[in-house]
């Protein structure tokens, strides 16, 4: 049996998506922008890692030379090499690489890297098979470790190593782990020894847990035909109600019992799906827009994260803002915008805040749609920038909320599947921005923005300018898109 550490934690997610991957890699959802990235995030975060650890050498990944790269690491572990990384191990075709080992004259300690903030169940398991095939190999292991990203660590102007990473021992963790690893590789190399029969193994919770499956499409949709609205929007995944339906062959909406005990919010969802009804509470729509005054600043910011913070004052997987779009609306439905976008390479949070407080006055109606989003990201600028502290604090107490309505359940469309995210209300209200998102040139969402901003350090000019321009057109359409929702709201 061959099998990498990584293909090994796929199995424990799910031994059908290790079969898939190894004897049907074509049905497989291609990772991502944002996969990438995080992959990209990984290995630098790897690679930075590695300096805790000096007087190392690393080995040379080569994918058609594992065994050469097993036979480096045992030279230098020989040598009294003190720290390799990618420290490489063949156990009966279990081939593990390990992020850094550490050489000790009575023994070896692991180190796993991860650009994580926390301690997560899955990396025992990754953590697991590395103890287990070097402890066939005879080795003794006097520790585990698993090296992570500290969220509480705040960059000083020198970025501190020590400080941005967090190293616990789990030793006791993977030890527990160790004794059932030989019947899960028995149950594994079964798997794949049948080459012709693909594992019958039932979709549920395991499909998003601990990652979202890159087969998740071709189980669900492919060959279960589960619909885009479903039983599953309804209840969440593998909750005792969602699972009770499933396995009674209850997956489309329509086919739920009328009398099947649900709380109230799911039996509205259920009820105008069946209905294909769009339900509207006028009066309390009316009472919303009564809490607006104009003119009304319909405000949203594009933010981007860093695993390593490259400015002070920043912590790791902080939001930092980048840019923000502003449509000011008139009371006589004159509408004015408004615009920020940082410059690459450089903390752009300042000028931000500086252009903000100039663009939006105190004590006017601020709109944002999901308000905490806004709301925390004043009030991180305000903290970082005292100077600018009053003005972005009193902003926040004037923001107002235009998710509201569609939370509150006063207006429901059988399009916005349950859903109260700007998402499925656009479309809903107003099919025409929507398809405005899909003619955009290059970014079309925040994921896509979040991405970009980042990268424009690396790119030649004329990139870069067609970038900018990208993320302007894409930011100036999401406030854009609030102005039309509002509008749709005060026509009915």
């Amino acid at each position: 049996m061959n099998l990498s550490k990584s293909l090994y934690t796929k199995a424990i997610q799910c031994p059908k998506a290790l079969w898939l991957k190894k004897y049907k890699k074509e049905i497989l959802t291609p990772p991502d922008t944002t996969a990438l990235t995080r992959f990209q995030t990984g290995h630098m975060v790897g690679t930075l890692a590695c300096s805790l650890f000096p007087n190392g050498k690393e080995v040379i990944f080569n994918s058609d030379d594992f065994d050469g790269m097993a036979k480096t690491t045992k030279k230098w572990m020989d040598e009294g090499i003190e720290h390799i990384y990618e420290a490489t191990f063949l156990y009966e075709g279990i081939l593990v690489l390990i992020d850094v080992l550490k050489v000790l004259p009575e023994g070896v300690e692991i180190y796993e890297v991860k650009s994580s903030s926390s301690v997560k169940e899955i990396y025992l398991h990754d953590v697991s098979i590395q103890l287990y095939v070097l402890k066939q190999l005879g080795y003794t292991v006097l520790s585990s470790n698993l090296v992570h990203i500290d969220s509480s660590y705040i960059r000083a102007d020198e970025l501190e190593l020590e400080k941005l990473f967090k190293i616990v021992n789990i030793s006791d963790d993977v030890n527990a782990l160790q004794a059932d690893i030989p019947n899960k590789l028995k149950e594994y190399e079964a798997y794949l020894a049948d080459k012709e029969n693909e594992p019958d193994i039932e979709i549920g919770g395991h499909c998003k847990k601990p990652y979202e499956c890159n087969a998740k499409e071709y189980c669900w949709k492919t060959q279960r035909n589960i619909p885009d609205y479903s039983v599953f929007n309804i209840f969440n995944l593998g909750s005792k109600k969602q699972v009770e339906l499933y396995e009674k062959g209850i997956v489309k909406i329509e086919d739920i019992p009328t009398d099947y005990p649900m709380t109230a919010i799911q039996k509205q969802k259920v009820q105008n799906w069946k209905d294909q009804t769009t339900f509207i509470d006028k009066e309390k729509i009316q009472d919303f827009i009564d809490t607006l005054s104009y003119p009304i600043y319909h405000l949203d910011f594009e933010t981007f994260q860093q695993a390593v913070p490259e400015w002070k004052g920043i912590s790791p997987y902080q939001q930092i803002p980048f840019q923000y779009s502003l449509h000011i609306e008139h009371s006589n439905g004159d509408i004015e915008h408004k615009e920020f976008l940082g410059e690459d390479g450089v903390d752009p949070r300042y000028e931000l805040a500086k252009k903000l407080v100039e663009d939006i006055p105190t004590n006017v109606t601020v709109l944002t749609y999901n308000m905490s989003f806004e709301k925390g990201v004043n009030s991180n600028l305000a903290e970082s920038f005292p100077e600018f502290s009053n003005h972005l604090l009193s902003i926040n107490e004037d923001i107002k909320d235009l998710m509201f309505p569609f939370q509150k359940k006063y207006y429901v469309t059988p399009e916005m599947q349950g859903s109260y995210s700007i998402k499925y209300v656009l479309p809903s209200l107003v099919p025409e921005m929507a398809l405005a998102y899909k003619n955009l040139n290059g970014i079309q969402n925040g994921g896509d923005a979040m991405n970009a901003f980042p990268k424009l350090s690396t790119m030649n000019p004329d990139e870069k300018e067609a970038t900018r321009i990208a993320l302007l057109a894409y930011c100036k359409l999401d406030t854009l898109a609030m102005v039309e929702v509002l509008k749709k709201l005060k026509e009915i």
